[in-house]
Formats: C-alpha cells, structure tokens, sequence
C-alpha cells in the first residue's frame, strides 16, 4: 500500500484538492500529497487572478506534469484574494509541500458553512486514499 500524507486539518474535495480556513475565514487552497505524487513531478500551473470569482467543485486552473494536464478542482466558491507566484514561478514546490509552500490559492468564501458540507474531512478522504491503494 502506498503511503500518502494526510493532514487532519484541512477539508479535502474527491478530486484531491484540500481546503484550509484561516483565522480570517478566507480559505487556502492546495493539491494533496496523493495528487501531487500521482502527476510526478509538476511543470506548469494555470492559475486564476486575484478578483476572479470560482465556483465550489468546479475546476479553477491547471496542473501540468511529465505524465498529465489536470483541472485542479475548487473547494469553495468566492473570490480569489492570492495567488501563490511561488508555485508560478516554481511548480516544482508543490511537489516538495503540497500541504505548506506548495499552496495554490486563498479565496474568500461566499457561503462557507454550507459549502463545508459538501467536503470530506481528513479521515473520510484518508478512506478514500486507502480505497484507491
């Protein structure tokens, strides 16, 4: 069995994004171990602007590898208020912390507690992990 890295705090969707609601009640937005590990290593990331509106499990850029181009699918809809230039500049550092550096975005969620419903939590994506193995 494959051994990838689970967090317990983010909310993660079923096409591998994770979610993680800051203090502020914006939310930061990645790819998890699991999809970072299933595109080898990373090339190139299409992201939104800072301004632009996404929409809950739709897909809001891409991810580019030696293997694939994958939508990246987004956790909350809202508006985008960063964009990580690091991972622009350097895809690369998704693969190296897809949990910390290797974030994609921070949205400000426009229904937040209704949206969370629609996520899985660490242990039930942990399930699904374990599933896929």
């Amino acid at each position: 069995m494959a051994n990838y890295e689970v967090r317990p705090i983010p909310l993660y969707t079923e096409e591998d994004t994770w979610a993680r609601v800051m203090p502020d009640k914006t939310v930061k937005i990645g790819i998890t171990d699991y999809a970072q590990q299933m595109l080898k290593e990373i090339m190139f990331v299409e992201l939104p602007e800072v301004g632009d509106k996404v929409t809950q499990m739709d897909s809001f850029g891409n991810a580019e590898s030696t293997k694939a181009v994958s939508p990246i699918i987004c956790p909350f809809s809202g508006v985008v208020k960063a964009v990580n230039e690091e991972v622009v500049d350097d895809p690369g550092v998704i693969n190296q912390s897809p949990y910390d550096s290797g974030w994609l975005i921070i949205v400000e969620p426009s229904d937040l507690e209704n949206e969370k419903k629609n996520l899985l939590d660490s242990a039930a994506y942990t399930a699904r992990m374990n599933e896929k193995a």
